[in-house]
């Protein structure tokens, strides 16, 4: 718990006595909201075998509705508690973790953002979203018992959008300098994600695959559980709306899917979107400079309720703001954040509109209106065109500054007002190669190195990533092998559940690493080490050292993913051994013995490991083994014939319900996808009728 938050709670004990009928405020207060004659929606709700909603209506309103409804009906827990972190009532929920997100809405003023840009969407977009919320009240209203927190329903369209004013900087790092000056300390000066989360794309061109068929694979990697896990669905309506693919709660469409003609995916981009301003203040700390005027430093007074056992405590908390954007005083002084899409909320316009992108024309002038702020887009469709968009909103920033590092809060000449457009991100569209790909990696690998972007071409001051992951050597070896024949189906997926380990990279430099250590004295790390000599760079469940290295280099997979200084390969050696030891009492189990995938009573090995293309992320359990929860998770394979016919296939890790252990789909994909296997998506959804 941050200090600020712990000093705030203990004196909110000290004044329980006063504040007893406030902390009961959120268990008695408003009804269940009641339904409005006057919205009538035309909308079908059909689940094929696996459970996935295959959703029907009238209009696009009328199929947002139904998407509300069948996500709540598989996953209202997560839905309520994002909608909770909107309204700045997560803690009366969650307790300490959610009122840390009630303090980050409130200092981004999510609500107010959404107020006032609510207007500046279309009408079209307006409507979906009121839609969407009409069917989460219209749930709540009908299964008042799987209600926990009373009055946070009726929701509004706004709720909908502050959603994603107040989620979308989280997936390209604002976490980390929010975390770094919560806690007294200067923020990071690289940009990317506070922990090990990945995805793997790719495209190949019907001209370079050997049936003549288009290809584009989705790979995101995302929680499997919670509010940012993949929910499946396909969805039609009368008004041309045609969809398969996956969203999160509280998206009212697809996020990364295809629809007849064209389809993408996404994998998180790290460019350095967020700078980070040192204020002056004078002596009262109520003012800031700014090109030497005094400005009044805006804030706010507001209120955390957050669960503690029965009763939900008020914590007071002041919120500041200047002209820069969020401000945050700590030990250290006062810092101002600004980044990408601050005050936004395009990004709504933007996914519903590449919903039904009509061809790859119509597609790049939706990403060209640059609603996303930040994402790679890996692009396929009908016609053969592929295309690997390095997008983000990159401020348009003065020359001379160190803007890696705080920056002066007192000129405004540091202080950007305006982006680059879209033609300026690193792109590459329909290469000689026929194959684009990208694995969380720099942009300047994304197809075959004879064709790639100069990064000599793009100035510095963007703050492009430099990352080389794992996976993105592996997919560039694995391309190569196959020189200039052409690519079969089977051959593009043997790429995408690759799990090896390139020698020239960060596994490389830990294998040398370890067997250079000294183990004088200890036979049972002399021991490790002799096995992990005749490790093969493979996690294919083949090896016989493929467990001891999946356990020992886990630490270090995670900080080069992160580009921190890697821990010292002894400790994480040490910490195998005695591991493997005390659970297996060996050091060569079957890495499928060790790695599972649980869920329910479904216990399944599975293969792969940290940032391989199948990358399997978990924790270790209190049998000792790794169970997943993150990396490969949510699959699909879409395909466009040489005729533009197209069709797909998916592979959930768990399956549609999430948080419904009662329901036979809450599981019965884990077996398809321990066993790199994908079932058939039926598209498109039939009318409603």
């Amino acid at each position: 718990m941050p200090r600020w938050f712990t000093a705030l709670f203990w004196t909110s004990i000290a004044l329980a006595a006063v504040v007893v009928g406030l902390s009961t405020w959120d268990a008695f207060t408003a009804r269940p909201p009641e339904p409005d004659p006057a919205l009538k929606r035309t909308v079908k709700i059909v689940r094929d075998q696996w459970g996935v909603p295959h959703i029907s209506g009238k209009t696009d309103a009328d199929v947002a509705y139904g998407i509300a409804i069948a996500q709540a009906q598989d996953d209202f827990r997560d839905l309520e508690e994002s909608l909770a972190a909107v309204r700045g009532r997560a803690g009366a929920i969650s307790g300490e973790d959610g009122a840390k997100f009630d303090f980050v809405g409130h200092l981004l003023d999510a609500n107010a953002v959404a107020e006032k840009g609510y207007a500046s969407l279309s009408p079209a977009t307006r409507a979906l979203v009121e839609a969407y919320a009409q069917g989460l009240n219209d749930y709540a209203r009908k299964n008042a018992r799987e209600v926990r927190l009373q009055g946070l329903f009726p929701v509004t369209g706004r709720d909908i959008v502050a959603g994603f004013a107040l989620r979308s900087p989280f997936f390209f790092g604002l976490d980390r300098p929010l975390s770094a000056l919560l806690d007294d300390r200067l923020p990071p000066r690289d940009a990317g994600p506070a922990d090990e989360r990945g995805s793997n794309a790719f495209a190949v061109a019907g001209r370079r695959s050997a049936d003549g068929t288009t290809r584009l694979i989705l790979n995101s990697h995302q929680p499997w559980e919670g509010a940012v896990a993949w929910w499946e669905m396909v969805v039609h309506s009368d008004a041309g709306w045609d969809f398969a693919g996956v969203n999160f709660t509280g998206a009212p469409f697809g996020l990364m899917g295809h629809n007849k003609v064209l389809g993408w995916t996404n994998t998180v981009n790290r460019p350095d979107l967020i700078d980070v301003y040192k204020l002056v203040l004078d002596d009262s700390g109520k003012r800031y400079r700014l090109d030497g005027q005094w400005r009044d430093l805006e804030q706010r007074r507001v209120w955390l309720r957050v669960k503690y056992g029965p009763l939900v405590l008020p914590i007071p908390r002041t919120v500041y703001r200047s002209v820069h954007g969020p401000v945050i005083k700590n030990a250290l002084g006062a810092f101002a954040i600004r980044f990408a899409g601050i005050g936004e909320v395009g990004q709504v316009e933007h996914y519903y509109r590449l919903n039904k992108a009509r061809d790859f024309a119509d597609w790049q002038a939706i990403m060209a209106t640059q609603g996303v702020p930040a994402t790679n887009f890996i692009y396929a469709d009908a016609k053969g065109h592929i295309g690997m968009f390095h997008n983000a909103l990159f401020p348009a920033r003065a020359p001379g500054f160190d803007w890696r590092g705080v920056l002066p809060g007192d000129t405004s000449k540091a202080l950007w007002t305006a982006y680059l457009p879209w033609s300026a991100n690193p792109h590459v569209i329909d290469p000689a190669a026929g194959w684009v790909a990208n694995a969380n990696n720099t942009p300047f690998l994304s197809t075959a190195p004879a064709n790639e972007l100069k990064r000599s071409d793009f100035s510095e001051d963007m703050g492009i990533e430099t990352q080389i992951t794992n996976r993105a050597m592996r997919y560039q070896a694995r391309f190569a092998q196959l020189g200039n024949q052409q690519i079969s189906r089977e051959q593009l997926l043997s790429i995408k559940y690759d799990k090896g380990y390139d020698r020239a990279g960060w596994a490389g430099r830990w294998w040398d690493e370890v067997l250079a250590l000294d183990t004088k004295g200890r036979p049972d790390l002399q021991k490790a080490q002799a096995l992990i000599r005749q490790w093969d760079f493979t996690l294919d469940c083949q090896g016989a050292a493929d467990t001891l290295v999946a356990l020992a280099f886990a630490q270090h997979a995670r900080f080069a993913y992160l580009q921190k200084p890697v821990p010292n390969a002894r400790a994480g050696l040490e910490d195998a051994v005695a591991g493997l030891t005390r659970h297996f009492g060996r050091l060569d189990p079957p890495l499928g013995d060790f790695q599972r995938l649980r869920r329910g009573k479904v216990d399944l090995p599975l293969c792969g490991g940290p940032d391989a293309l199948r990358a399997m992320i978990g924790d270790i359990s209190a049998d000792g083994r790794r169970v997943g929860n993150n990396g490969d998770g949510y699959i699909m394979l879409v395909e466009w014939t040489a005729a533009g016919q197209v069709k797909s296939e998916s592979v959930h890790h768990f399956g549609a319900a999430a948080t419904r252990p009662q329901s036979p789909h809450y599981n019965d994909q884990s077996p398809l996808f321990a066993a790199e296997r994908f079932k058939p998506v039926t598209f498109p959804a039939k009318p409603a009728g």
